[in-house]
């Protein structure tokens, strides 16, 4: 929610296109050799390399996205490039450009779109990419934002959705669920604070849920902990739409079935916590929720004694025959068919 703090709002109009451009992007550093040229001429100049180039693309749109009466505009600038690098770690690729476009109403001052902006450069520093372009232009109602990023990845370490096979393992990273149970809790807030504005919020014992829907990380991490491991995935997916849409993407590209095991699901204590109290379970979440930009993958099972037991990654089941179908393995052990019950981009609002 943007706050009259009393501060001289300065109008885009004033700067025009480019004094804007100029204005919001004079910080940022080039960090990647291939990054020839950046932004000030009419394209980026990147060098190709010998490497495989990764291209992924997302737009993020105010009131279908993300809600500003709760999301920082720092955090939803920092956001909206975790989301693309994601699909680049996604790929066992290394991200090292983006480009930046957005469109603005006349609602949002210069100073909004710097916190933006610091958010989006915060997340350049951290993640060492180079910010090579984009555009800017004018909405009729609300921010848009659509961020390309740019990766590399050599011909043979690349990993497509498509590679998983019959008694593979699938593996996740991290844990599932917080993002969703994050955006309950500010949900619920919001409804509060829309009936009594001076109610103020205890958000202490929600901090790690919340930090995962407004600042989600891009697990970067993870091909490196892989190659300590000498494992390379034989399929790979991040799961931004839950867990459950995730493995079908996978199994459809594959050609195979899954048996995903529900006492494995990896779950944080706020998670457990949070769902009681909301009165939610907690397998729908990790399975549904989404957002959670962990990595799902799945390794030869001959790579089992390498990869069980590290604090990184959790074994969640595995792979198997494609007429054997996609199921969960309940605790009780019966056998349930797995739905895509995760976020629909193309649902109406």
């Amino acid at each position: 929610m943007l706050e009259d703090k009393n501060t001289q709002k300065t109008s885009l109009a004033d700067l025009g296109e480019f004094g804007l451009i100029n204005h919001i992007t004079k910080y940022f550093k080039i960090e990647n050799a291939s990054t020839v040229t950046g932004i000030g001429d009419d394209a980026a100049v990147l060098d190709a390399s010998e490497k495989q180039t990764l291209v992924t693309t997302d737009l993020l749109i105010e009131g279908v996205h993300f809600d500003l009466s709760y999301m920082p505009l720092k955090h939803l600038g920092y956001k909206a490039v975790m989301v693309n690098l994601s699909d680049v770690y996604a790929m066992n690729g290394t991200a090292e450009q983006i480009t930046v476009s957005i469109a603005v109403s006349n609602r949002f001052p210069l100073e909004a779109i710097e916190e933006l902006y610091s958010g989006i450069q915060l997340a350049c520093e951290t993640y060492k990419v180079d910010l090579v372009g984009g555009d800017t232009t004018s909405s009729t109602k609300g921010i848009l934002i659509s961020v390309t990023a740019i990766g590399k990845v050599e011909k043979e370490d690349i990993v497509l959705r498509s590679g998983a096979k019959e008694t593979d393992l699938i593996v996740v990273s991290g844990d599932l669920g917080a993002a969703y149970l994050g955006l309950q809790v500010l949900e619920r807030e919001k409804q509060v604070f829309n009936v009594d504005p001076n109610n103020q919020p205890d958000l202490d014992s929600y901090t790690y849920l919340i930090e995962r829907q407004l600042k989600p990380e891009a697990r970067r991490d993870v091909a490196g902990f892989l190659k300590e491991l000498a494992i390379k995935p034989t399929a790979m997916i991040d799961i931004s739409d839950g867990l459950s849409s995730e493995i079908m993407h996978i199994c459809s590209q594959s050609k195979v079935g899954c048996k995903i095991y529900e006492e494995k699901l990896p779950l944080d204590p706020q998670v457990i916590s949070a769902c009681e109290e909301f009165n939610l379970d907690s397998t729908m979440v990790a399975l549904s929720g989404g957002e959670d930009y962990e990595l799902l993958f799945t390794v030869p099972i001959a790579d089992f004694e390498a990869i069980k037991g590290n604090p990184n990654f959790s074994i969640i089941g595995h792979i198997t025959a494609e007429n054997q179908g996609l199921n969960l393995v309940t605790r009780a052990g019966q056998e349930i068919e797995l739905k895509a019950q995760g976020w629909n981009a193309t649902k109406e609002v």
